[in-house]
């Protein structure tokens, strides 16, 4: 498909149209409560807490049994919608540290992110680190201070917290007036307007707030508002005016106050991240060259998800369109394979649920269904041949020996394992990256083992027994390092399902040790 002057344009303005953005935090500090608040706020869910989408009943982020049953995501979710002209691609990350690796891949395919903070708790270590790599990515984060309706931190002292940890400058957008865990409300610090808090048990449909002038709220004889204005005015003084560059060049951080569950602040955030959050721009490939917006199409698969549909087995690859108009049915290149793929079954996400998409632009996600030659990481484009940087992930950190429970359901034990391989939830470790009926998996965190498990017997009916081994921690190698290391018994080797090689050991001692008497061997702890 050759672009014309006509649908250049087209597509510079659809892309200009995107928000593609991620929610990140530590665990428990309310993120799948704001991803359903952004939902109801944007009109895409009827009402939150049931949940139900107007597109019929069903959880709209969390929809793995596991995940309604524990109350944590441990998947990374799509959740597509419109908004003020905007079309938002929202993604809902894992929140517990243990799948950290599937919100690395995530973060490859956002433009943006919120990072939610606990009033109460401050900047975590699972908040820090998911900073970080948004960091090195080059993401404009917008901060949003959640649960302010609860006996927490004073804000001033969030404010020093945030810049002395993440090393970046908060400016205030809206601003709590009250004590904590006695919220009055937040003043918009933008337009002077007072957003009167009311709290809404549930949080299910109210607009979660009542809007005022600062004029009509403003009571001398209330000691809360007497202190607002004066934190309002060391902030003025302290320079913390908005600054978009900052913003963009990741030296500063919009900031905004609420309470997610209550719905309270929810909207300010909402028009924050359409006005403030970049829409999609240009993408370097492998080799440092830019790919323009309104260049042939290409895109990344970040993502690999089976039987979101267990009636029909099904297997979904996530991609991000990074360039050009994508149309259902279109034949790409996977620059993988080097063969070509018809990208028929198309579709745009809402959780588990998903409608055909006929076309997309920049900043889209497309499922396609039935992909099976697509895997995480793979680049795929029309026109002009690219490949796309490879997509970060973590060396295993935890162990565990399998075996198949019943011999006779062998196969459905090997397609269970390359599938959940294929997924990157699990690390599935051979002698030579061939079949072996007692494989070792590797995972960042237990809890990704219980996900790996659960999902043998409920999607593949394979039960399996597992043991503890003497590895804690991987490094990733080469071939050659690999043979140094076989050869004196420094650490054991075990090849990845896709070739990738490991060097496996029993404790950091092992691993400083090796690092020290030959620093010539490859030991990476970053894969990708």
């Amino acid at each position: 498909m050759i672009n014309t002057p006509a649908s250049t344009s087209r597509i510079t303005d659809e892309a200009a149209r995107r928000r593609t953005f991620a929610i990140i935090s530590h665990p428990d500090a309310g993120k799948t409560t704001m991803t359903e608040k952004m939902l109801l706020f944007g009109n895409a869910l009827v009402e939150a807490g049931a949940v139900e989408s107007k597109r019929g009943r069903g959880t709209a982020s969390d929809w793995m049994d596991m995940e309604k049953r524990r109350g944590i995501s441990v998947s990374s979710t799509v959740l597509r919608f419109e908004h003020e002209d905007k079309v938002i691609n929202l993604l809902d990350t894992p929140g517990h540290s243990d799948f950290s690796e599937d919100t690395l891949r995530v973060m490859s395919a956002v433009d943006g992110a919120v990072i939610l903070i606990d009033a109460a708790k401050g900047i975590e270590s699972q908040t820090l680190r998911l900073f970080e790599v948004a960091r090195s990515r080059g993401i404009p984060l917008i901060t949003f201070i959640n649960k302010c309706d609860r006996p927490g931190i004073d804000p001033l002292e969030l404010l020093d917290h945030i810049e002395s940890t993440l090393d970046l400058m908060p400016t205030a957008m809206s601003w709590p007036v009250g004590d904590p865990g006695d919220l009055l409300g937040v003043v918009d610090r933008r337009s002077g307007s007072f957003h009167r808090f009311n709290r809404n048990p549930g949080g299910r449909s109210s607009r979660g707030g009542v809007i005022a002038t600062l004029d009509d709220s403003f009571d001398p004889e209330v000691p809360a508002w007497v202190r607002a204005r004066e934190e309002l005015a060391l902030l003025d003084d302290a320079g913390h005016e908005f600054d978009f560059d900052m913003v963009e060049s990741g030296l500063s951080t919009p900031v905004f106050f609420g309470s997610a569950l209550t719905n309270f602040g929810v909207e300010l955030l909402l028009n924050a991240v359409i006005e403030l959050s970049p829409p999609p721009s240009a993408r370097v490939d492998l080799e440092g060259v830019e790919r323009a917006l309104d260049s042939d199409f290409s895109g990344l698969v970040f993502k690999v998800q089976a039987n979101m549909d267990p009636r029909h087995r099904d297997r979904n690859a996530f991609i991000r369109i990074c360039s050009g108009r994508f149309e259902r049915g279109m034949k790409v290149t996977n620059a993988r394979t080097e063969k070509p793929i018809a990208l028929n079954y198309s579709s745009e996400a809402f959780g588990r649920q998903r409608e055909t998409l006929d076309e997309g632009f920049p900043g889209d996600i497309v499922g396609i269904v039935g992909a099976t030659d697509l895997q995480v990481g793979d680049t795929v484009f029309q026109g002009e041949p690219l490949l796309y940087p490879p997509l970060p992930t973590l060396a295993p950190e935890h162990f565990i020996q399998i075996r198949n429970a019943d011999a006779r359901r062998h196969k459905q034990f090997s397609r269970a394992l390359s599938q959940l391989a294929e997924e990157g939830v699990i690390h599935v470790l051979t002698q030579d990256g061939g079949r072996d009926p007692m494989p070792i998996l590797g995972a960042v965190g237990q809890l990704q083992f219980e996900v790996a498990i659960e999902r043998m017997s409920t999607e593949f009916g394979v039960e399996v027994l597992s043991d503890q081994t003497r590895w804690k921690l991987a490094r990733r190698t080469d071939e050659e390092s690999a043979e140094v290391i076989t050869r004196g018994g420094l650490a054991d080797v075990r090849t990845r399902t896709d070739g990738m090689v490991f060097a496996l050991f029993a404790n950091q001692f092992q691993v400083e040790r090796l690092e020290r008497d030959k620093p010539e061997l490859r030991l990476d702890r970053l894969v990708g």
